[in-house]
Order: structure tokens, then sequence, then C-alpha cells
């Protein structure tokens, strides 16, 4: 196997984190919505980073609003957890590496009280070997310190790890560190390309089964018989439909 260690970031890619279908639960209607919305996420890269304070930002973002809404801002910095819901394929995928002995990583920018939270409402995290949150660190990707710090705690290399998130920027900052890695889009692309890098090349010359090498052999060899006479002749002269390595 290629690669030694996966690593995977949470939001949308273990659990489903939208911001405006989490919102959409707490707030009644669209006015109260777009007033919470411009309070409630202005800081919300801080709170991840975790420049700022998880609890005094929930006090000050309420305090701004009208009163109305302030219970509404409350429940929601108390319960938004609970609408990240999981995506059961990440999960059985996570357990299928884990039933292959793949050692498996988390490295997710979020706010204290997720990393508080997390392990406790999204039993599969237990099946990581180790777990880095953003925001008790004071890093966040797609700075490099984060990743160093994960390469360090863990003791593992770049070039033996593979990336998974689903932004852009996290990616490109994974690549530069030597890490290889994929924009999660789905469950078929991730395990198609690795599936792909794994491939036990050497040296550019890999064994192929018997029968796949009657079957190449029998195609080329359609061809050259539908080749002009002299052509076909030389063409059969260099085949050998059956060679050993390819």
């Amino acid at each position: 196997m290629k690669y030694k260690n996966i690593i995977f970031d949470f939001g949308n890619v273990i659990g489903k984190f939208k911001g405006d279908y989490i919102l959409g639960k707490f707030a009644s209607t669209p006015e109260d919505y777009d007033i919470l919305a411009d309070a409630i996420f202005k800081n919300w890269v801080a709170l991840d980073a975790g420049t700022i304070d998880y609890d005094q930002n929930a006090e000050d973002t309420i305090a701004g609003l009208p009163d109305h809404l302030k219970d509404t801002a409350r429940d929601f910095f108390e319960n938004w957890f609970q609408y990240v819901d999981p995506l059961p394929e990440t999960w059985e995928f996570v357990k299928e590496l884990k039933a292959r002995g793949v050692p498996i990583y988390l490295l997710s920018n979020a706010s204290t009280r997720f990393a508080e939270r997390a392990p406790e409402d999204y039993p599969i995290l237990k099946e990581f070997d180790g777990i880095v949150f953003s925001a008790p660190l004071k890093m966040a990707k797609p700075g490099h310190d984060i990743y160093y710090h994960l390469f360090n705690k863990y003791d593992l290399l770049p070039s033996e790890c593979f990336f998974i998130d689903d932004t852009v920027e996290n990616v490109i900052a994974s690549k530069e560190l030597g890490m290889e890695s994929i924009l999660f889009t789905g469950l078929r692309p991730l395990k198609g390309q690795l599936s792909f890098n794994q491939l036990p090349f050497f040296n550019k010359r890999f064994s192929i089964p018997l029968q796949i090498r009657f079957t190449i052999a029998a195609t080329i060899l359609t061809a050259v018989d539908t080749a002009p006479g002299m052509i076909r002749t030389e063409m059969r002269g260099v085949i050998n439909p059956l060679p050993d390595v390819m």
C-alpha cells in the first residue's frame, strides 16, 4: 500500500456541515434568518482558528441582537452541533480502513466547543488513531503550522500520507507540504484515486495475470490480421503475444 496513513477532514467529509441548513433549524422566519446569519457567522472563521473565546463571542453576539432573537441565538450556540449529520458512507469507509489496519487521522478546523463535544457526539471518532482540532491550538488550515503539528504529534511523514478535505485551499496547502490529497466530492472519486495510486508498480513494469495477457494478445493479433499484407508480416515478426511482463 503506497499510503501508510489516511488523514480526514471532518466537515462535509465525516459529518455534513451546512450553515444555512443548520441555522434554518433555529430561525422561524426568513427575516430572522438573515439577522441571525449576519451576527452568528461573522466570527465563524475566528472561532475555528481559536483567536476568540467561544462563550464570550456567544454572549457578545446575543447582546447585539433584537430581544426576540436572543433566546434563539443562545439556543443555536448551545445546540447547533446536533444538526451536523453523519455521512454514513464515509463512516463505513473509515471502518473498512481500520479493518485493514490502515492508520487514520482527523485534521479539522473547528471551534473549542465542537472539539469538546465531537468525541461524544460522533462515535466514529473512536476509530481514529489521532485527532487534531484547530481552535484549541490556535491554528487553522490552510496555515502550514497545523499540518506540521499533526506530523510531529503522531510522527508522520507527509510523503506517506493521503489527505482528504472539502476545501480547495486546504488541499493546496497539503500538497505544498508533500502529501497526496483529494478535494472530497464523494466516496466514489476518493476510492478511485486511492486505488489508482496504490497499484504496485515496479520500475514501470508489473505482472499481468495470464488470462488478461491472452485477452491483450488476441486483441493485438486481431489488429494485425486486419492490417495490409506487408505491414501484417512485419508486425507479426516483432510481436510476442504472451510476454511475461508488460
